[in-house]
């Protein structure tokens, strides 16, 4: 372990807390690996540490953050060395028996302004995955102030309204596939123009829209809660477009936790929180909705643990078959998860 981990190991561990109904089968639908980056190293070891920490996390899905890229070869092929990176991490999950959680799923990257040509694309995912191969991410997240965040997305101009890029995805749903986005809370409506552009293609807002409040934005959380209501409110009435509620421990939220002398607690996460979970979950629904950790980005905040003991507490009041949904279901289903 680097000593960079180590000490964010230390730091997370101030925070010990009871596990809350450590029974429940959860399945993490969304989690990135990597050997090397900006953040400490996270493979296989470090993912069973989290997910058997005392919750009862049964199978991810694996999310694409450029890791493992091909050097060489066409520049369009050069993502799906990431596919062959994860599908063997998870073929090492699925050898670790009960007790280890199991990596079900990899949604990759392609570039969708390829057009019906990133069929090509998709089928060296296929191939790669070894049987894993769920969806494309191609986010959009762009912001004209990448210098105040510290995770800037960096996708060119109007992506989501660009005719290719719209043709790729209508062929990505036409084979079967879906599509996860990222992007940040002023691109709320161009997404769900995006979506009511391409209705056959299931698609997953990741991490709420992602709300910043860093930088520009750090005193306006109020203002641009009123209008992430509105706009999450008119992306659930696209039926292609499920949510993924998490993500929202990330620095660029402006929670201010990260760098902090101790991280979150769960009590504080559902405090400052529970708000966009619960008006997400009215929204879209517990069938449509799926809770996610973001691991390890968010664990800039916040352990594992703790993580989920909020999401439990957040969603509390839920009936026992909408905690089901939430907490499984809807991951397994969409993501077509079931052995």
């Amino acid at each position: 372990m680097s000593e960079q981990a180590e000490q964010q190991r230390a730091w997370l561990d101030q925070v010990r807390e009871e596990i809350v109904e450590p029974e429940r089968p959860i399945i993490d639908p969304h989690h990135h690996l990597w050997k090397s980056g900006a953040l400490p190293p996270y493979g296989l070891d470090d993912l069973w540490s989290d997910t058997g920490s005392g919750h009862n996390v049964v199978k991810t899905v694996f999310v694409e953050c450029r890791a493992e890229y091909r050097s060489d070869g066409p520049e369009r092929l050069r993502p799906v060395g990431e596919t062959e990176f994860v599908a063997a991490v998870a073929a090492d999950s699925a050898a670790g028996g009960a007790g280890h959680a199991r990596i079900a799923g990899i949604v990759a990257h392609a570039d969708l302004r390829l057009g019906g040509r990133v069929e090509e694309v998709l089928e060296a995912h296929e191939s790669a995955g070894r049987g894993l191969f769920r969806g494309i991410r191609d986010a959009g997240a762009r912001d004209p102030h990448p210098e105040a965040l510290m995770i800037a997305g960096r996708a060119p101009e109007g992506l989501y309204a660009d005719a290719d890029y719209r043709a790729g995805m209508k062929r990505l749903g036409e084979l079967g596939y879906s599509f996860d986005t990222w992007h940040y809370h002023h691109q709320n409506r161009d997404f769900a123009e995006l979506a009511r552009a391409v209705p056959d293609t299931p698609m997953v807002l990741d991490h709420f829209g992602t709300p910043l409040g860093v930088g520009p934005y750090a005193d306006q959380r109020e203002e641009i809660f009123k209008q992430w209501k509105l706009d999450v409110r008119e992306i659930a009435s696209c039926q292609n477009v499920v949510a993924k509620l998490g993500g929202l421990a990330m620095p660029d939220n402006g929670f201010g936790w990260t760098g902090r002398a101790t991280p979150a607690t769960s009590d504080e996460l559902v405090e400052a929180q529970r708000r966009y979970y619960l008006h997400a979950i009215e929204c879209f629904g517990p069938d449509r909705c799926m809770l996610e950790s973001n691991f390890p980005v968010d664990k800039l905040s916040i352990s594992y643990p703790v993580l989920w003991n909020a999401l439990k507490k957040i969603v509390a009041g839920c009936s026992e078959s909408e905690k089901s949904a939430l907490f499984h279901d809807t991951a397994a289903r969409f993501y077509r998860l079931d052995d």
